[in-house]
This record gives C-alpha cells, sequence and structure tokens, in this order.
C-alpha cells in the first residue's frame, strides 16, 4: 500500500490500491451512495445488530408469553396488553429500544463512519477529487440515517410478526379510547418507525461530527453513545426544565401521540424541527472540522 498525505484539498500524489482506487472514482452522487449503502450493508457487525434489534420484540414476546403478561401499569407501556393482542408487542418493543438500543447501535455506526476509514487506511483515497470531503460526508451521513430507518423497522416487523405467532390478533384500542382496525394500528405502528427514524437523525450528526475528530472509531463510537445516555438523564431532571425542549432526545418518547384519534402530529412536527437544528449544527461542525484535517490514513 501507497503511503502518501492528502491535502484539505483533497489531492493526493500516490494512487491506491486497484480497489479502493476504483472506490474513489465515481463522478455522481448516486453512485457513492449506493457504494456506501453496498459496503455498510455488507459488513456482518450490521446484520448482528439488526439481528439483536429483532430479538428484543422476540424475548418480550416470549417472556409475556411463558410467564403471562404483567399486573396493569407494570414494566414498559403496553407491556400489559399484549396477552390481548400481539400488535402490542412492536409498541413495547419500540418502547424499550428507543432509550437504549437504537441509539447505541446508532453510536456504532454513526461513530465508524469517518474514524473507521481512517483506521483501516481507507480515508485519503475516498477523498480524491472528484469525490470530495463535503459529498463524502454527505454520504456518509446518509448511510447512518438509512440503517436508523432499518432498525426502526426491522423492530417493527419482527415485533408484529411474533405478536401474531404467539397472541391473538385484532382491532386495537388507542390511548384516546377509539378502537381502529388491524390494518389501521399496522399503519401507525410504520408511522411511529418514522417518527424514531426522525428522532435518530441529531444523533446521527453528532456521531458524524465526533468521528471527524478522531481515527479510532471506538473512541466516537463511545462518545455519541455517552452523549445519548446523558441527554436522557439531564432531560430527566426537573431542576433543568429550561433546557430539556433543547435536548435532542427530548422527543425521543412523544411517539404516543400517534396513537390517539386523531392523531396529534405536534411533537413529529416539534421533533422534527429540533433533529433538523441539530443536523444543521453538527452537519456544519463536521464540514468546518473535516475539510480542514490533514488525513495520513
Amino acid at each position: 500500500m501507497s503511503s502518501s498525505e492528502v491535502s484539505p484539498g483533497g489531492e493526493v500524489s500516490v494512487a491506491g490500491p486497484g480497489v479502493l482506487a476504483n472506490r474513489a472514482r465515481p463522478t455522481a452522487g448516486w453512485s457513492l451512495l449506493w457504494s456506501e449503502l453496498w459496503v455498510l450493508f455488507r459488513r456482518w457487525r450490521i446484520w448482528a445488530m439488526l439481528a439483536a434489534l429483532a430479538a428484543v420484540p422476540i424475548l418480550i414476546a416470549v417472556a409475556v408469553r411463558v410467564r403471562g403478561g404483567p399486573p396493569s401499569g407494570r414494566g414498559p407501556a403496553f407491556l400489559d396488553q399484549i396477552t390481548a393482542n400481539g400488535l402490542f408487542v412492536g409498541f413495547t418493543a419500540m418502547v424499550v429500544c428507543v432509550p437504549l438500543f437504537l441509539p447505541l447501535t446508532i453510536g456504532v455506526v454513526a461513530g465508524d463512519t469517518i474514524a473507521g476509514e481512517a483506521s483501516h487506511g481507507t480515508l485519503r483515497y475516498l477523498v480524491i477529487a472528484p469525490a470530495g470531503r463535503v459529498r463524502l460526508l454527505v454520504v456518509k451521513y446518509v448511510g447512518a440515517a438509512v440503517f436508523s430507518v432499518v432498525g426502526t423497522i426491522v423492530v417493527i416487523i419482527a415485533g408484529s410478526a411474533i405478536g401474531a405467532v404467539l397472541f391473538p390478533v385484532g382491532p386495537v384500542t388507542l390511548l384516546s379510547g377509539s378502537v381502529v382496525s388491524v390494518g389501521d394500528a399496522f399503519v401507525r405502528l410504520l408511522i411511529i418507525a418514522a417518527y424514531v427514524s426522525v428522532s435518530l437523525l441529531g444523533l446521527c450528526a453528532i456521531g458524524l461530527f465526533l468521528s471527524t475528530l478522531t481515527d479510532v472509531p471506538v473512541g466516537a463510537m463511545a462518545a455519541t453513545i455517552v452523549l445519548s445516555v446523558v441527554s436522557q438523564v439531564l432531560d430527566e431532571l426537573p431542576q433543568l426544565d429550561a433546557l430539556h425542549p433543547w435536548l435532542f432526545s427530548h422527543y425521543w418518547l412523544g411517539f404516543a401521540d400517534i396513537l390517539r384519534q386523531p392523531i396529534s402530529w405536534d411533537s413529529f412536527g416539534s421533533n422534527a424541527l429540533l433533529q433538523l437544528g441539530y443536523v444543521a449544527v453538527f452537519g456544519a461542525l463536521a464540514i468546518g472540522r473535516f475539510t480542514t484535517k490533514d488525513i495520513l490514513s
């Protein structure tokens, strides 16, 4: 492997190995994006994390099937409704996954975006013109965002499938007291998946920025995950009420509004606006850091 330095302008003096050079050549953003998604979803660790996410609703359903449902009001939201309607497995699994499991996987993927390439010695080949550094950052961010969408859908589908296998499935009673059909309930599950995916966009941007600060992906992963935990802890402190609306995790569990009739979109809109702000701020920080960084690996 040749050893050459990449300047902030993106120029190199020596071409890399054939495979890496080919990966750096696409002139269209779509080509680079499809290449990134192809590489991302070929990794075993990605499939292992998706399998772990799918295992969460399966474990919940099996535990309830074997031990029976808890008393009303005990355990995660909707847990006591599972024995009456298997669709509530998906709702319960999402409540369980949003605070920890989904941020954990997003932290791994987003923290690895740039630092992972640097640690493997491939980053300098990816920033060769005409790929460009900004385009590379955008593609890496989109890859992390796509994973967040896939992860939430996996939880929903696995929960709905295992719920239908182990429990009866029928019309769902919403939080507002209205009863909707199975089809309507499943559509609401998909809307919840979209809500959660939007909720994780800010964390993806934070992870991308942290990944530009180091060549050690584990450090960026750990920092992203820790920040997600810190944000949720701060959101639970009543002394910091004024800060809560600005925390990127503040609306993570606000999807309960989707389980009302009619659907209340206020939380969805506020959440999307907040995440857009985080994407803009940390995206700009990532661009500012990455476009001026000397890349040696």
